[in-house]
C-alpha cells in the first residue's frame, strides 16, 4: 500500500525515510572528506558541487516528508511502548525532520553569502539561484559555524535514532523497526489483521 494505515506504514512514507537516511549519510561523509582530508583542488570543488546538489535534494525530500507527516495517518505505536517511549519517539523524529531541513538550508546559506559567489550547480543540470543575503565573510564564517552544528547534531539524532531502533529490535523485539521495513511492514499488517479477525484470533487461544 502507498498510503499508512492504522498498523503500518506505506512504501510512500517508507520510501522517503530510507531515501533521506541515505542522502544525510552521504552527505555527512562528504562534508568529512571535503573539510578533513587534504584532496586535490579540483576534487575538492566537485564534491562541493556533489555535496551542494545532494543537500538540496535532501532539501526538497524533507519538505516533502515533513507535509507528508502533517497529512498522513500515523498508525499505531508498537504494543509494549509506555507513554514516555512514544512521546520520546515523537519528539526525536519530529527533530529529525526539522534538521533535515535546516542544515540544508543552513548550508544553502553559506554558500549565498560567501565572497567567492560560486554558482551552485545541481547535477550540472541547472544552476540553483543564490538566496537573497548578503555576501560578507562574517556572514559566510557565522552560516558555516551554523551549518557544521547543526550537522554535528543531525548526526548525534541519527546516531541515537539508529542505537533506539536496534535496541528495540534486537533486545525488545518488537516492531518498531521492522515497521520502517518493506516486508515487515507487510508482515506486522498481516499480523494485525489476523489478531483482529475473530475467527483467527479464536484459534490461537489453548
Amino acid at each position: 500500500m502507498l498510503r499508512n494505515d492504522k498498523a503500518g506504514f506505506g512504501w510512500v512514507t517508507i520510501a522517503l525515510h530510507w531515501t533521506i537516511a541515505a542522502i544525510i549519510l552521504t552527505l555527512l561523509a562528504l562534508g568529512i572528506i571535503m573539510r578533513r582530508l587534504p584532496i586535490d583542488p579540483a576534487l575538492q570543488f566537485s564534491l562541493y558541487q556533489w555535496h551542494k546538489s545532494l543537500g538540496f535534494t535532501a532539501l526538497g525530500l524533507a519538505a516533502v516528508r515533513g507535509l507528508w507527516h502533517m497529512v498522513e495517518l500515523r498508525p499505531k505505536p508498537p504494543e509494549g511502548l509506555s507513554a514516555l517511549e512514544q512521546r520520546a519517539g515523537s519528539v526525536t523524529h519530529i527533530v529529525l525532520m526539522g534538521l533535515a531541513l535546516a542544515v540544508p538550508l543552513a548550508g544553502w546559506a553559506v554558500a549565498s553569502t560567501s565572497t567567492l559567489n560560486i554558482p551552485s550547480f545541481y547535477f550540472d543540470w541547472f544552476v540553483i539561484p543564490h538566496l537573497p543575503m548578503a555576501k560578507s565573510a562574517p556572514a559566510e564564517d557565522f552560516w558555516t559555524l551554523v551549518h557544521m552544528t547543526l550537522a554535528y547534531l543531525l548526526f548525534a539524532f541519527v546516531t541515537l535514532h539508529v542505537l533506539a531502533a536496534l535496541y528495540h529490535h534486537f533486545a525488545r523485539r518488537d516492531d518498531v523497526l521492522v515497521r520502517m521495513l518493506p516486508a515487515g511492514s507487510r508482515r506486522h499488517k498481516r499480523s494485525q489483521a489476523a489478531s483482529a479477525d475473530p475467527v483467527i484470533a479464536g484459534r490461537k487461544k489453548p
